[in-house]
């Protein structure tokens, strides 16, 4: 086999581990993506925090925020940011 078919860069080895999240990714391409991550800290760091993105997203217990609660968040922001421009 070809060294220059197994090899891919780091742009293509993050999209290969984004595809291999949601399940699109083939063998081939999930091969080369460990053989890139043998060799890649970057690429590591990237896979990692993926995964651990992808969990929280999963588990998600959040609650979305009322209108009127967002309207007076902003409201605050708004505020503070005058006072801050003031100074």
């Amino acid at each position: 086999m070809n060294k220059s078919k197994i090899k891919i860069c780091c742009t293509e080895a993050n999209h290969v581990c984004d595809k291999s999240q949601y399940k699109e990714a083939s063998l081939f391409e999930k091969i080369k993506l460990n053989i890139h991550l043998i060799y890649c800290k970057a690429c590591r760091h990237y896979t990692k925090n993926n995964i651990k993105l992808s969990q929280l997203l999963k588990n998600n217990k959040t609650k979305a925020l009322l209108p009127e609660e967002k309207q007076h968040l902003q409201t605050i922001l708004e505020k503070e940011l005058t006072k801050q421009n003031k100074q």
